[in-house]
Order: structure tokens, then C-alpha cells, then sequence
């Protein structure tokens, strides 16, 4: 056995981190192949891709249909024959046989000169937040994996994605990583390092959490580990990649870039990497979150088959971030700004709309809905007089720039993109078939203080979002002189208490012990209950915090718990 340490003989690893179509079993087998060349090409005796990289994950319910399952099969019988001639490791599920579970296991798979020769089964089946994988698959187990996979005398222990996650979720009762150490030492084989072929999804802060897990296993197992881990957008799911070696030191080897599709190649004889190293402290830490919400319009518009967006730009701080996120997803030709002014509007707001328009490139139209306002006051006013006007008024306002901007969606083929920010989202401060009108909720992830944040980081070297859109007092100016603020405590206390309320799960007496006020904290948790309803109707929104309006989140809409 050649010890990489002493230089007897090196093995340069490939990692890819490719961006998938679920279910495109064509296009995903080609990138694998062009993206395998391009490993041999650059000397390497082994590509990794990321888990579940033949289907793309999250598959979800598709796995249960058997057409699904036998188109797969056939790309990988396919796969396999086309490759060039270096080992391939790749992610797929594959069939189960025996009762007693469910029929499919999620598994690693390497294919040498036409056939498959290495194969590992995930022991770790995520059940939390977004993940659901005991719907589809059974738990692999240690004894039924293949130990350790070889290549020209080095061996590796392969991990799928959660299977390193022990330490951080105490459910698990079975350890992957001690497993493999402990076969190790009873074999006395010496490792060239652990292998985990990821489909991790992004989400703020998360980076640092990955750091130190990987840190911790390569300085426990000795040895580097290789993470290899999916990029792009899938539904409301951001894949960041940023695929790395961590030394058996802790010392970050080599990464890929994040948000971007990548080769990054491990020497293991130099124990080094042709990658982006990663060192100095992130100068603009919104710059993720940026990158990942560009990186999910992108994809959810050009995957679903759209080619362009439209959206209302009302000159407040929400829109203007839309936008400039859509146009650096799409391009400035591919996206419609809509001012939509209303007897309420100011003329400020008008202005500011069309000079972020200007700054953006992008098209941009007025509708006034004056008129339609008025006529539907005039239809309603039968059953209407002598009452005073409230939010009914207000509402319909939203709801004619909605049915406005649906229209445009219908006629000119664009997706609609909504507008409205997670701490509008979490207290319902946002309009059924109004303003939540639409195929994808931007910012619905992003609280209101992370707004302010990235549009300062957007006009890092210049205006694009203009000055005053971001100084003003928010509002929604459905009413004369309104201000968020009537309504709402100020935002910052807000969405402190959002974050502990939804991503931590506090209820109101551990929130008020951390010195928030007993009767706002009351009226926050209770807007959040009331308002369940409409976020089970609003469009698909991606994910960027550690809990999401969305499937990830489950809570019933008939409820009365109040704590």
C-alpha cells in the first residue's frame, strides 16, 4: 500500500460541483461526462460528484413514481460506458430488495472501465427543516456498505452528506464517521482520507458550521476530508457548492467557489489544491446571501422555463432589492419594472421607481390605478355606505396592481416576482391576490433589517438602489401619511424577536426574559398564528435563514396555541 505521505505515489481527486435538473436524466449523465473529461484531462485518477447527482436532489415524490426510478436506472447503465478512463464517483439511488423498509437506498456509487466497482449506502436520513428522506429511502447500514474504496493504493472512507452530521443532531444513534475509524484501526489499514458527497443547501451562516464540522472529522479521522457538494437553485432551495479539502491539520486545502459550478483538484502527494483558498475574513458578509438569492431567481426562472420577470416597483426598499437581484440574475433586457401609483402614492416614490429603473437598465412602465380604484369603489358603494373606509380600501389597492401585473405575466410570458420581505411575511403585513400575487418570493426569506443590509451592499461601488429609497421611512402608501411603523414596532426589535420566535422556537415568556416587552412580544407571536393562512398561499420563496416560510416549516392553520 502507497503511503501519499511519503511521496510513494500521488493521486490528483477531482471534485465537481455541477448545477442539476431534477429528473433531466440526459443533460445532468452529459454535464457528468464533460465534467469527468475535463478531470482526466487535468491528470486526475479520481472525479467526485455530489450526492444524487445522476437525478438531482431533491427528487422528492418523483422517487415513488417507477417510470422515474427506471429512467434512472438506464442513464446509469449508459452513464458508466460513456466515461472516460479514470474511477467516477457519483450519487444515485438504487433498488432495495427485501420488505420491511422502503424499496430504495440513497447511495454513493464508482464506476471503473464500464462497471460499477465501489458502492456505499447513507446511514443518516435527515427528517428535519426541508429534509424528509425516510419518505423515500432506508437507512444503509455500515456492515451493508462496501468498508473502504481504493484507488492506486489509497483508501478512503466514503460518507453521503448527513452521515457526518452526527455530532451536530442528537437523534442519530449511529456514529458513520467512528465506524469508519474504527474498521480502520481493527484492520489496521491506513486512510488517504474521508469522502463525503454532499447535497447541503445554503443558508446564512452556514458556512462557518461546515468549517468547523469538517475541521473536527479531519483532525479526528487524521487525515484530509473531501467534500464535494451540489450548486444551483431547486424550488426554494439555494446549493451554494463550495467544495473543499480540509488537511488532517484543520487547515483548509483547497476550495471551490461558491454559487458557481467548479473543479477543484486534491494532489495527494503534495497534500495541497488547485482551488480558491479561503483564508481572509469575508469583507461584505451579505455578500452570500446575494450571491445565493441571484443564483435562485436564476434557476427557478430559466429551470421552470421562463426567459424573463416582471414585477411592481413601488420606489420603497423591498421592489428596488427585487429588482436589482432579478437583473443580475437575468440581465436588465430580460426584466419589466411596473409603477403602479394610486390617489396615495407620492410623487418621491414615482421618482425613485423610475431612477431605479434608470440605474438597473431595465424596462420600465407606469399604470396608474386611480381609476380602477375609483370604479371599484363605485361598484362596492351599495353595500359599502355609511360605512368608513379601513384596510378593505387599502387592500383593494394592492389587489388591482396585482391583477395588473398578473395580466402582464399572462400576456407577455414573464414570471411575476413578489416583493414582500419575511417580517411582512411572518406578522401577514401583505395582501392575498394582491401584493403576494405571483410565481416566486425574492426576498420572503430576507427580514427587513437583512434588506437594508444588502441594498447598502449593492451600492457598495456606486448608486444602483437610489439614496432616498433607502433612507425614507418604509411604506406601504395605501393611506395618506402611512408609515410601517403605525402598525408595526420598529424593525429591528421586530425582527430580533422574529429570529427567536421562528428560528430558534422561543415562545413569549423566553423571549420577554430577554428584555422584550410582555405586550409586543404577545402581538408578534399572535400575528404570526393568525396569519399561517396566507403564507400556505403565498408563491414559492427561497430559503436563505435556517428556518423558511415553506415546507420546511409545518404548522397548522387551525390553531390556538398562543405561547
Amino acid at each position: 500500500y502507497a503511503d501519499a505521505k511519503h511521496g510513494e505515489k500521488s493521486v490528483k481527486i477531482g471534485l465537481v460541483q455541477y448545477n442539476p435538473v431534477i429528473g433531466d436524466f440526459h443533460y445532468n449523465c452529459s454535464q457528468i461526462r464533460t465534467w469527468a473529461q475535463k478531470a482526466k484531462d487535468s491528470g486526475c485518477s479520481l472525479v467526485i460528484f455530489p450526492e444524487l447527482s445522476v437525478s438531482g436532489y431533491p427528487p422528492q415524490d418523483l422517487l415513488e413514481r417507477a417510470v422515474f426510478i427506471a429512467e434512472h436506472d438506464k442513464a446509469i447503465q449508459n452513464l458508466i460506458k460513456e466515461l472516460p478512463a479514470i474511477d467516477v464517483m457519483f450519487g444515485a439511488f438504487e433498488k432495495r430488495s427485501g420488505g420491511g423498509g422502503k424499496g430504495l437506498y440513497n447511495s454513493a456509487f464508482v464506476a471503473r472501465g464500464g462497471e460499477i466497482i465501489y458502492r456505499c449506502r447513507k446511514q443518516l436520513l435527515p427528517t428535519y427543516d426541508v429534509f424528509d428522506e425516510t419518505r423515500y429511502f432506508t437507512p444503509g447500514t455500515h456492515v451493508s456498505s462496501t468498508p473502504f474504496y481504493e484507488v492506486e493504493g489509497h483508501r478512503f472512507g466514503v460518507t453521503i452528506c448527513e452521515d457526518i452530521w452526527h455530532q451536530e443532531v442528537d437523534e442519530y444513534a449511529v456514529n458513520p464517521v467512528a465506524l469508519i475509524k474504527e474498521k480502520s484501526l481493527n484492520e489496521d489499514i491506513k486512510l488517504s482520507g474521508v469522502i463525503n458527497i454532499s447535497a447541503s443547501p445554503y443558508q446564512r451562516g452556514k458556512e462557518e458550521v461546515r468549517r468547523k464540522l469538517f475541521t473536527d472529522v479531519a483532525k479526528t479521522m487524521d487525515v484530509p476530508f473531501l467534500y464535494c457538494n451540489q450548486i444551483g437553485g431547486q424550488d426554494s432551495l439555494i446549493f451554494d457548492g463550495a467544495s473543499m479539502v480540509i488537511g488532517s491539520n484543520g487547515n483548509l486545502l483547497c476550495q471551490a467557489q461558491a454559487f458557481a459550478e467548479d473543479l477543484v483538484i486534491y494532489d495527494t502527494d503534495e497534500n495541497t489544491g488547485d482551488g480558491v483558498t479561503v483564508s481572509e475574513p469575508v469583507e461584505h458578509p451579505e455578500a452570500a446571501v446575494y450571491q445565493a438569492l441571484v443564483l435562485g431567481v436564476r434557476d427557478y426562472v430559466t429551470k421552470c422555463g421562463f426567459k424573463s420577470v416582471v414585477l411592481g416597483l413601488s420606489g420603497g426598499i423591498d421592489s428596488a432589492l427585487t429588482a436589482a437581484i432579478a437583473v443580475d440574475a437575468l440581465g436588465a433586457d430580460n426584466v419589466m419594472g411596473v409603477a403602479l401609483p394610486s390617489p396615495y402614492s407620492s410623487e418621491g416614490s414615482y421618482l425613485d421607481a423610475e431612477e431605479l429603473a434608470k440605474n438597473l437598465g431595465c424596462r420600465f412602465e407606469v399604470l396608474p390605478i386611480s381609476d380602477l380604484f375609483d370604479s371599484f369603489k363605485t361598484s362596492l358603494n351599495p353595500l359599502f355606505t355609511g360605512l368608513d373606509e379601513d384596510v378593505t380600501e387599502q387592500n383593494l389597492q394592492a389587489r388591482i396592481r396585482g391583477n395588473l401585473l398578473m395580466a402582464l405575466s399572462n400576456k407577455f410570458g414573464h414570471l411575476l416576482l413578489t416583493t414582500g420581505n419575511k417580517s411582512e411575511m411572518a406578522v401577514g403585513y401583505c395582501t392575498l391576490y394582491g401584493d403576494m400575487s405571483g410565481g416566486l418570493g425574492v426576498i420572503s426569506d430576507v427580514p427587513k433589517q437583512l434588506v437594508y443590509e444588502l441594498s447598502e451592499y449593492i451600492n457598495r461601488d456606486g448608486v444602483r438602489i437610489p439614496t432616498s429609497t433607502i433612507t425614507k421611512p418604509p411604506s406601504a402608501e395605501l393611506k395618506p401619511d402611512q408609515c410601517d411603523q403605525d402598525d408595526l414596532p420598529d424593525y429591528a426589535i421586530l425582527d430580533e424577536i422574529l429570529e427567536l420566535h421562528l428560528e430558534l422556537g422561543l415562545g413569549l415568556e423566553e423571549i420577554v426574559e430577554r428584555g422584550f416587552d410582555t405586550k409586543v412580544v404577545g402581538d408578534i407571536i399572535r400575528r404570526v398564528r393568525f396569519n399561517e393562512y396566507k403564507r400556505k398561499q403565498a408563491p414559492m420563496g427561497l430559503k436563505v435563514t435556517s428556518k423558511a416560510f415553506g415546507y420546511g416549516r409545518r404548522f397548522p392553520n387551525v390553531q390556538n396555541f398562543l405561547k
